[in-house]
């Protein structure tokens, strides 16, 4: 980043920042148009806080928006080219500048959250409004770990809301040991249910590990054919077949799909229109009160992130690249300011 060179009333020189790394996408494409640039600091408007992000994180969709797939992306993100430029919807970092209207934080303030459909946070900096989704860093972890809360963690507990998630149900969550998955596991090991995950083989002892009662390797075995039935089934990526997962459902049971395509959603809401059995899916949405809920569960000893690969900022590229190649285990987490 470069400096300009001030004068106070005694002639000392100061330092005032200036400008900001970031990765600027101008193009739809491969991982290869993630460009690491010089941008000017954003300066925040009167209800708005500027961060300084010490973590963000690479997500699916931030895979999705960058290529630009499926064709649906560019309806709402840019036909031609990318409308938002600066990628990254998570983030963790410190409060270092204040609109003057600003009352729910102050400068030096810890804090994690998201960018909404703002994103950037892809950079050293980032104004956002003081309403949007954030809240205190729990004060016992990392930034790197409170920047892979946001993605998974609000994501799972969206759905698993939507299914009325309480005690004694039998949860099956599909996609265990990835972010939306090891957040999952634990979110319905905490509301009191019958917890299976399903994943590969070199993964069964961390999803274990994560509070599962059961793991099933799906290189060995479909959970169709096993004859049990489940109150929720949850796929965090969407890799289950549609028909087979409703009837290995419990009457007025919840289907859950994270990472559903057009054909999936159109097939859900004929089925929950036309049967007992219900399916979600579609945008989850998010509130400050879900990051004031994850602190709350952290601080408490009761939720762990996971965090698969960490990469620098300048990495971003091998970043997106890891995460398209797919398989990933929790969260991938780009470090940022140190």
């Amino acid at each position: 980043m470069y400096v300009s060179i001030l004068s106070n009333q005694q002639g000392i020189k100061l330092k005032k920042i200036t400008t900001m790394k970031a990765i600027v996408i101008n193009n739809y494409g491969s991982a290869d148009v993630l460009q690491l640039k010089q941008l000017a600091m954003p300066i925040p408007k009167d209800n708005e806080i500027r961060i300084k992000i010490h973590a963000t994180g690479v997500s699916t969709g931030d895979v999705h928006l960058r290529a630009a797939e499926p064709f649906a992306v560019r309806l709402f993100f840019g036909l031609i080219k990318p409308k938002i430029n600066i990628l990254g919807g998570v983030l963790a970092g410190e409060v270092e500048a204040v609109g003057s209207k600003v009352k729910l934080f102050k400068k030096g303030d810890r804090v994690f959250g998201t960018t909404g459909m703002q994103f950037g946070a892809y950079a050293e900096y980032v104004c956002l409004p003081e309403n949007a989704t954030l809240g205190e860093m729990p004060a016992n972890i990392t930034w790197e770990q409170a920047a892979s809360i946001p993605f998974g963690g609000n994501t799972a507990l969206y759905f698993l809301k939507k299914a009325n998630i309480r005690s004694g149900q039998k949860v099956l969550i599909i996609g265990a040991s990835g972010a939306v998955g090891s957040a999952a596991v634990q979110l319905a090991k905490y509301f009191g249910a019958e917890v299976t995950g399903i994943c590969s083989t070199s993964n069964m002892e961390l999803v274990k590990s994560l509070g599962a009662d059961k793991v099933i390797d799906y290189t060995k075995q479909d959970f169709t054919a096993l004859g049990e039935n489940y109150h929720v089934i949850f796929d965090t990526a969407g890799k289950s077949s549609f028909g087979r997962s409703l009837k290995s459902l419990n009457k007025n049971g919840y289907y859950l799909l994270a990472a559903a395509g057009l054909s999936q959603m159109i097939k859900g809401a004929w089925a929950s229109m036309s049967g007992s059995k219900k399916v979600v899916s579609g945008i989850m949405k998010e509130t400050p009160e879900d990051v004031i809920f994850f602190r709350e569960l952290v601080e408490a000893g009761k939720f762990k992130p996971l965090i698969g690969r960490m990469f620098s900022l300048e990495q971003a590229a091998d970043a997106h690249r890891h995460v398209e190649r797919g398989g990933k285990i929790g969260n991938v987490v780009i470090t940022v300011n140190q």
